[in-house]
């Protein structure tokens, strides 16, 4: 597994939180010696919490309530429920047998020297990868065991385990996953868990105090305060990813990752992510996903298994990005888009929604559904909202005049289709490598074998027991992971089709294209 995401940013890193933690600490912060006209803060003594069991669909659906009067801070509330309701997941990778090649070039001069065919000197060899431990945080927010986590602490997992703050420990199973978002759904077979009322992250003010809550440098159930610093970053750490992140000053460290960002009243409002820092720990920033993509990725996850993307068929930047680009080329450029605010369409898709509903390259992004749009990462927050088939109201200049259009959205694929879940149990087969034996018997260096099959995609394509995959969309299958891989590049496109290729148990090649969509 992964244990950390850096991109640099001149001498600073953004740093992904994954780490192992053990042991415990709590900490509280309060004030409430601090005159209560003086500060703008919330009452956090009102419990939030009914003493009933509480469903998945339930926080999801959960409206914060009207905020209290102006009193003074008191976070001990907040940091009790968090603390009960964050777990330590401790992730295993099992040991395995890679195939890697070397290239020897004394072995290809001496074949050459003595006429012994051409080169060889290229060289296939296993190699076995050791076991390898790693660990994060995560949120309960569901008590019949639904937990809420980053991406990059369970991508890589064979065994998964979740320990309370109460010390009971559970096996988990992942429900769903999406590298894009980073974030991760997994279940444990529980009832009447502790568990965070979801918060509105639209709702959190630049400056409003926070609470950081996970499982830092072997410190479980540790609690930090800070404030929101700012709101809808975007670092760049992903060329692929959502970013749109809350920015915080709350101490955020390694094994922070999937922890809770909790406000005064004890709701949850971010999912902990990464730290920007010199030095690999943390002194500067912590960043945490917020609820609003949380919230619909996780929701789809429960109803699909893999999330249901909206995509608006457009790629852009912030305008005052691409202002200070054009500058760059030429000083004297007199670029007046009529805002120094919202999303420059730089280029628009042929098949995606935004080239039906008439949006153009030039014009400039302002709102989504009456939400000002000041940025990109705004943008990609709001969509996030959405599904393929769902309508949205634009808003954006053209010559510097507002306009509006009503967008239907589409997927990767340029439908409004549901998108199946990226999971190989839709193909109904099991799958191992081929052993030495059969690499030996069919001059074959790797190979991945239809162990048993069952009603499914294989099956219906015509694919029989024992058939071998040796390629996958032009992707040599080496390991189920290859499979899985290739499996949700098709998934992704806009063909839908996996195209496979192999050779029966008798060594006879043959192949298959196995459409994905009902299409």
């Amino acid at each position: 597994m992964k244990r950390a995401l850096k991109k640099i940013y001149g001498l600073a890193a953004v740093i992904a939180l994954a780490c192992g933690a053990t042991g415990a600490f709590a900490y509280s912060a309060a004030s409430k010696a601090v005159d209560n006209n003086r500060l703008g803060l919330f009452d956090t003594n009102k419990s939030t919490e009914s003493g009933e069991p509480v469903t998945l669909e339930e926080n999801l659906a959960n409206k914060p309530e009207t905020r209290g009067p102006m009193q003074y801070i008191d976070l001990t509330d907040a940091a009790e429920k968090a603390c009960n309701a964050v777990v330590y997941i401790k992730v295993v990778m099992n040991s395995k047998t890679r195939t890697v090649e070397s290239y020897d070039p004394f072995e290809d001069f001496f074949n050459d020297f003595f006429g012994r065919g051409n080169g060889g000197g290229t060289q296939r060899r296993q190699i076995q990868t050791p076991k390898q431990t790693a660990a994060g945080s995560g949120v309960i927010i569901s008590s019949d065991g639904y937990i809420v986590t980053n991406n990059h602490v369970v991508a890589n997992a064979d065994e998964i385990t979740v320990t309370l703050n109460d010390n009971r420990e559970f096996t988990a199973k992942v429900i769903g996953k999406d590298a894009d978002t980073d974030l991760a759904l997994i279940k444990v077979d529980a009832e009447d868990l502790p568990t965070l009322p979801i918060g509105d992250s639209d709702a959190l003010k630049v400056g409003e105090w926070v609470l950081a809550v996970g499982n830092p440098f072997n410190l479980t159930s540790t609690v930090t305060a800070g404030i929101v610093s700012a709101k809808a970053r975007h670092l760049g750490a992903s060329s692929t990813g959502i970013e749109s992140f809350i920015q915080t000053d709350a101490a955020i460290n390694q094994g922070n990752s999937g922890g809770a960002l909790v406000n005064a009243r004890g709701e949850l409002v971010g999912i902990n992510a990464m730290l920007y820092s010199q030095t690999g720990s943390f002194s500067g920033y912590g960043f945490a996903i917020p609820t609003t993509i949380m919230k619909k990725v996780v929701a789809d996850f429960k109803e699909y298994g893999t999330v249901q993307r909206a995509l608006l068929g457009i790629s852009g930047t912030d305008v005052n990005v691409y202002i200070d680009s054009e500058k760059a080329k030429d000083e004297h450029a007199d670029i007046d888009l009529g805002t120094n605010k919202g999303v420059y369409v730089v280029e628009v898709s042929e098949d995606g929604a935004a080239k039906a509903a008439g949006i153009e390259k030039g014009d400039v992004i302002i709102s989504v559904d009456g939400r000002e749009i000041t940025k990109m990462s705004e943008l990609q927050e709001a969509t996030t909202k959405y599904r393929p088939g769902d309508k949205i109201l634009v808003g954006f200049l053209r010559n510097k005049k507002e306009k509006t259009a009503t967008l239907t959205l589409k997927n990767a694929a340029g439908t409004t289709n549901v998108v199946k879940s990226n999971n190989l149990s839709m193909l109904g087969g099991e799958f191992k490598p081929i052993t030495d034996k059969q690499k030996e018997n069919l001059n074959l260096s790797y190979g991945l074998q239809v162990s048993k099959l069952k009603d499914g995609l294989l099956k219906d394509a015509g694919i029989r027991e024992g058939f071998i995959i040796l390629k996958a969309n032009n992707q040599n299958i080496r390991k189920i992971e290859d499979l899985e891989s290739a499996f949700k590049s098709a998934s992704n496109s806009a063909e839908q089709t996996l195209w496979i290729w192999g050779k029966d148990p008798s060594g006879k090649s043959q192949s298959y294209a196995i459409q994905l969509s009902d299409e």
